[in-house]
């Protein structure tokens, strides 16, 4: 948080000084203490938008982004944490029985799971290994949860992987 009020103040003050200064002030982008690789997407179980698509770069994306943004809040500063994402199958199914106006829609029952495959690293400064393992991450009372927003396609992978995070890592659950 103090890094990001830090750079909105830098930026106001640079639109303020005038182009000269905002050339002036440019910086590298620190570099992320959490790396998710996934390992050939394409043969994810699932990782669509609809039934007829391809694994969907833009749901990876924000995987991805969200799995950094978590690490970056569960980890502690001085570690780096590499998550190597195998497999990927998100809440519900498409059931193309229900006919072709459903083409889209992805049903959510309990019998389909969201679920997590990876294999993950956490190492020091050093470089020198403090954890690492394999992991299928599942959830089967997923729907018993209260999952926020209603409006995140997401909702479920994503507080699935919040409570790994924490559990894992051994930070409190942040919301």
């Amino acid at each position: 948080m103090k890094t990001k009020v830090l750079v909105l103040a830098t930026l106001l003050c640079a639109a303020s000084a005038g182009p000269a200064f905002a050339a002036a002030t440019t910086a590298p982008k620190p570099e992320s203490r959490i790396s998710v690789i996934f390992v050939e997407p394409q043969k994810f179980t699932d990782v669509k938008q609809n039934s007829w698509g391809d694994n969907s770069p833009e749901l990876l994306d924000q995987i991805q982004r969200f799995m950094c943004d978590t690490g970056e809040s569960c980890v502690s500063a001085g570690l780096h944490l590499e998550i190597k994402v195998t497999d990927i199958t998100l809440a519900g199914q498409f059931e193309p029985w229900h006919g072709s106006q459903f083409d889209d829609v992805r049903i959510v029952r309990s019998i389909y799971p969201p679920c997590f495959k990876l294999d993950f690293r956490l190492t020091n400064e050093k470089g020198d290994v403090v954890k690492e393992g394999t992991r299928e991450i599942t959830d089967l009372t997923f729907q018993m949860r209260s999952a926020w927003p209603l409006s995140d396609p997401l909702r479920y992978e994503k507080d699935m992987m919040r409570d790994w995070f924490s559990q894992e890592f051994g930070r409190a659950r942040k919301s």
